[in-house]
């Protein structure tokens, strides 16, 4: 059984050893009432003691609360002894009319119109009430009627369940206002009889007409009548309590017991997210709900003892709900109107449930699109945008998976910058993946046209099937994402299969399209604000580090050495760059040192730093070495960078470097002091080697 959702205030029992669902809580639930009148709470409790029932009073008297044969006649004993009354289950069943018998049952016996009719339609009932017996009309006239009663092979006959049978059935004519029926049982199992049989007989008339009019206010019919309207306004108000699907959808299966009593429950409907329907059930086998599920939806027949009902309100039609009987069994009389009326005040709830969650939906969607213009207004690079943007897109878009791919229009491929809701190796196949405007027809059309495109799994192009196919989804909305008309990306939101589709509708692309707009100002502005921080800390004419983020660097580096480690700052000062500069002029003199930045880059190590510091001073940055004379190799290769004249407008030009070398050795502890110290120090070794003559590849070492 669908664990069902918890009533307000109710107290839950610790989960019992699950048993056979074998009889109803409605004769449970009669036998608690009588001993709580006849004794009271504590009597109750010793007859839970003395049974081993683990299960509360309350479950045990809910209709939707089945329970084995064995526990039922573990109750009748221990009621018997409790109450010291060898005859008590008769009387529990006589009194069933005034101590709880399920008001519609009562309704649908007097709807029948005679005790006769009711005793030959008594054993299609019996199976709403239990399951491990038969009974059978043998004869049914207008003041006598004759019952066959067989017990299942397997359990074991107990007197007192057929003293409870008889108190019950001798009681039929008094909901047409006659006087109990007389039952003769000489012939019962308990005793070697192959089966229980009863002998009924009543009369046609009532013999107590001058008390009728005193009694009309305790008409069984008028007081079921009353109890089953206040039973529909506690089920509808305890439906409407429900704060979600999750708590009303378990509530309507646990509750269709108070309309019809069935050994099994089937609830079916659509998910208002699209997708699956969600399906909930009572009392039966797990792996018969989906087929009996996908039957009750389709209308398809579910057998003899089915009773089924539309859940369906004036605004939209939810489902179906079915009460599942023997399959030889067709209830008592029109149960379909009674479970009808229920299933009218469930589609109710479902109304007022799913409209909450639509207004809690778009309250969340709102708050996420609130979220999103922060955490953009916060985000600090390109990187910090793509993932706040995936992030909340499955909120703001109510799809499974999210991602940001940005256009790289040197190497016309489409790259994933960030995503979110996929597994480990999904996110390492799209991170993997490189899209190119030739190979897929997708992204060339967007390309093109600028407009988003819905792909699924069956529709799209060969590679985005096999994409989505390694990414195990089946639907892709894309939007591109625009700065004006420059492409800079593209925005996805994406479902598996299952989650959701029927959400690819144009409400969803507008949500998309409008975190979308949000992501394309910020990558706009990130992509400004990039270029404004690079132009600040680098050189206009070489791209390379100026000043600043040179001693920045060079300040991180000395904090991260370890003792044993050394850092060497290298000065790199141009000969006759004034010669060059005079004779052949300024654009000739930029090139030059375009050339040379090129030749650094070329000469130092990958994890080296070069930068122009002003005019024609270039530095190199050379962490990491293990010994201090490693700085010799780099300055070496930096001064072979000058052996080969440098073509300036077709004219060979020898320049030459002075160079100077300052060198760290350990841990620093003061990185900024020492870092302006080593600048110092390798500055005027430069100068020191630009005014004496030197060997081409060595250099003057500033002491350390």
């Amino acid at each position: 059984m669908t664990r069902p959702g918890r009533r307000a205030g109710e107290t839950g029992d610790a989960a019992p050893p699950a048993e056979a669902r074998e009889t109803s809580g409605a004769t449970t639930g009669l036998l608690l009432g009588f001993v709580r009148r006849h004794a009271g709470e504590a009597a109750v409790e010793e007859v839970l003691r003395r049974a081993g029932v683990s299960l509360s009073a309350a479950r045990l008297a809910d209709p939707s609360t089945w329970t084995s044969y064995d526990t039922r006649i573990r109750l009748f004993t221990a009621a018997t002894e409790v109450l010291g009354d060898p005859g008590v289950m008769f009387r529990v069943g006589a009194e069933s009319l005034r101590t709880g018998l399920n008001p519609s049952v009562v309704v649908l016996v007097r709807a029948l119109g005679s005790p006769r009719q009711v005793y030959a339609r008594l054993p299609r009932a019996v199976a709403n009430f239990s399951t491990t017996s038969t009974m059978e009309v043998l004869e049914a006239g207008a003041t006598s009627a004759t019952l066959r009663y067989r017990l299942h092979e397997g359990h074991v006959h107990s007197r007192l369940d057929c003293d409870y049978a008889r108190g019950l059935i001798s009681m039929v004519p008094t909901v047409f206002g006659l006087a109990p029926a007389h039952v003769v049982h000489d012939e019962c199992e308990s005793t070697g009889a192959t089966a229980c049989v009863y002998h009924l007989s009543w009369d046609r008339r009532s013999r107590r007409p001058w008390r009728r009019r005193a009694e009309a206010g305790a008409d069984p019919e008028l007081v079921a009548l009353r109890s089953q309207v206040r039973a529909l306004q506690s089920a509808a108000t305890d439906l409407v309590d429900g704060e979600d699907l999750d708590t009303v959808l378990p509530r309507i299966v646990e509750r269709a017991a108070a309309a019809v009593l069935a050994p099994a429950y089937l609830l079916a409907v659509s998910s208002p997210h699209g997708g699956a329907p969600l399906v909930h059930s009572a009392g039966l086998d797990p792996a018969e709900v989906p087929g009996l599920a996908a039957r009750l939806l389709a209308g398809a027949d579910l057998g003899p003892g089915a009773v089924v009902a539309d859940v369906a309100s004036a605004r939209r039609s939810h489902g179906r709900l079915a009460a599942l009987g023997r399959a030889a069994s067709g209830g008592l009389g029109d149960e379909r109107a009674m479970l009808a009326a229920y299933a009218g005040h469930a589609a109710a709830a479902l109304d007022l449930v799913l409209a909450l969650e639509a207004a809690r939906a778009e309250a969340r969607r709102a708050g996420a699109l609130l979220d999103l213009a922060h955490g953009l207004a916060e985000a600090a690079d390109v990187t910090g945008i793509c993932e706040t943007v995936v992030r909340a897109l499955p909120s703001i878009v109510g799809c499974g998976s999210a991602g940001v791919l940005l256009w790289d229009p040197a190497g016309a491929v489409l790259r994933t910058a960030a995503c979110e809701g996929l597994g480990p190796a999904q996110e390492a196949a799209l991170r993997a993946a490189s899209l190119r405007a030739a190979d897929v027809p997708e992204l060339f059309g967007m390309l093109t046209d600028r407009e988003p495109r819905v792909i699924t799994a069956t529709g799209g192009s060969a590679p985005m099937r096999d994409l989505l196919a390694a990414l195990d989804l089946t639907d892709v909305v894309a939007l591109p994402l625009l700065a004006g008309t420059t492409f800079l990306g593209v925005v996805t939101a994406s479902w598996a299969a299952g989650e959701s589709a029927d959400a690819l509708d144009r409400e969803v692309l507008t949500r998309l399209r409008g975190a979308g707009d949000q992501a394309s100002t910020a990558l706009q502005k990130a992509r400004l604000l990039e270029t404004v921080r690079h132009q600040a800390t680098h050189d206009a004419l070489t791209g390379l580090p100026n000043r600043v983020l040179f001693r920045d660097r060079l300040v991180d580096e000395l904090a991260a050495t370890r003792p044993g480690g050394h850092v060497a700052v290298l000065f790199c000062d141009l000969d006759r760059f004034k010669a060059v500069n005079d004779g052949l002029g300024h654009a000739a003199g930029d090139e030059l040192l375009r050339q040379v930045s090129a030749r650094l880059r070329a000469a130092v190590r990958p994890g080296d730093t070069i930068g122009r510091l002003s005019g024609d001073e270039f530095a190199v940055l050379v962490p990491r070495l293990s010994a201090a004379a490693g700085a010799d190799a780099v300055v070496a290769r930096v001064a072979g960078a000058f052996t080969e004249p440098f073509r300036l407008d077709g004219i060979p030009v020898d320049v030459g470097t002075s160079t100077g070398v300052a060198v760290h050795s350990g841990a620093a502890d003061e990185p900024r002091a020492v870092a302006e110290r080593l600048l110092r120090e390798a500055d005027a070794a430069m100068y020191r080697h630009k005014h004496r003559a030197r060997p081409p590849a060595s250099a003057p070492r500033a002491a350390d």
